[in-house]
C-alpha cells in the first residue's frame, strides 16, 4: 500500500520541470540579451569618450583655431574608425577656447564635444528599434610652447 500511495506523489508531478523550464528559459535570455545590449551601449560611449579625450589633445597642439578644429576632426575619426562603434552621424562640435586659474598663474584651454548616433540595431538585433546618441567632451590645456606658423602670430582666444 505505501508504494501505491508513493506512486501516486510521484506521478502527479510528471512533466512539471519541463514546464519550469519553458517558463524560466526565455526569460533567462531576455536577461542575457539585456545585458548584452548594456555592455556593447557602454563599449560605443567608451570609444567616444577616448575619441574626446584624443580630439582635445590633437586641438591642443595645433597653432590656430582652423588648424585645432581639422586636428580634432581628424582625431575623432581615426579613434572611431579603429573601434568596433558604428556611428550613424558622427560630430564634433566646433571647438571652445577658454581659460582656467591656478595658483599659478592663468591656462588658456580648449574644449571638444563630440557626438555620436547609433542604431540599437546595430548593437543587438536587426528588430529592434530607435537609437542612441552618445555625447562626450574633454577639455586639455593648450600647449604653451607650441609655436606659431611662419608669417603668423599666435592666436590664444
Amino acid at each position: 500500500m505505501r508504494r501505491r500511495a508513493g506512486a501516486r506523489i510521484g506521478a502527479d508531478d510528471r512533466g512539471s520541470a519541463a514546464l519550469e523550464a519553458a517558463i524560466v528559459a526565455p526569460v533567462l535570455v531576455v536577461f542575457v540579451l539585456i545585458a548584452i545590449a548594456a555592455g556593447r551601449i557602454q563599449s560605443t560611449g567608451g570609444v567616444v569618450d577616448a575619441a574626446a579625450r584624443s580630439a582635445a589633445r590633437a586641438a591642443s597642439l595645433a597653432r590656430t583655431p582652423e588648424g585645432a578644429q581639422q586636428a580634432a576632426d581628424q582625431a575623432v575619426r581615426e579613434a572611431v574608425g579603429g573601434q568596433e562603434a558604428r556611428c550613424r552621424e558622427l560630430s564634433t562640435l566646433p571647438v571652445e577656447y577658454g581659460t582656467l586659474d591656478t595658483p599659478t598663474g592663468r591656462l588658456n584651454t580648449v574644449t571638444v564635444r563630440v557626438s555620436c548616433t547609433v542604431l540599437l540595431s546595430d548593437l543587438l538585433m536587426d528588430a529592434v528599434p530607435g537609437s542612441k546618441t552618445m555625447t562626450a567632451s574633454f577639455t586639455s590645456v593648450l600647449d604653451h610652447y607650441r609655436g606659431t606658423e611662419p608669417g603668423k602670430e599666435a592666436r590664444n582666444p
